[in-house]
């Protein structure tokens, strides 16, 4: 024979505890599909806050484009200003006075040394002066005294 002898066919002989009723085998599975429901629960709460923070992620990242966008578009105005700026002082130098021309020369030369930490203490300063003297940033005062905008 295939089989020991004290093998017998059938379930009658198997012990008491390996017998599993169908209300057992029910509620085994019952607790195991909660269990499954409430890691699911768990697991969409988390994929629902990362899919918010990818969003918020990418609103950020448009945010911070277009600032970049509109700085990379300031500073190619600003190249451009200054590019002419010295067209002009090169074309109205020669008619300046030599004194002139030394003074005018030393303030442009000056001039394209300032360091942005300069800049900004410069317009810090402008501003708080500003506010001091009550003018609202679109209305300066002229030397006569008269407002202008």
């Amino acid at each position: 024979m295939m089989f020991p002898q004290s093998r017998h066919s059938g379930s009658s002989h198997l012990p008491q505890q390996l017998k599993f009723t169908t209300s057992d085998s029910c509620d085994r599975i019952k607790d195991e599909f909660q269990l499954l429901q409430a890691q699911y629960h768990s697991l969409k709460l988390e994929c629902d806050k990362l899919a918010s923070e990818k969003s918020e992620m990418q609103r950020h990242y448009v945010m911070y484009y277009e600032m970049s966008y509109g700085l990379n578009i300031e500073m190619h105005k600003q190249a451009e200003i200054v590019k002419r700026l010295n067209g002009i002082c090169a074309q109205v130098l020669p008619y300046l006075s030599q004194e002139h021309q030394q003074q005018v020369l030393g303030a442009i030369e000056r001039a394209k040394q300032v360091t942005a930490p300069e800049l900004n203490s410069i317009i810090r300063a402008h501003l708080s002066k500003e506010d001091k003297n009550g003018h609202d940033g679109d209305a300066h005062q002229d030397d006569d005294g008269e407002k202008s905008d």
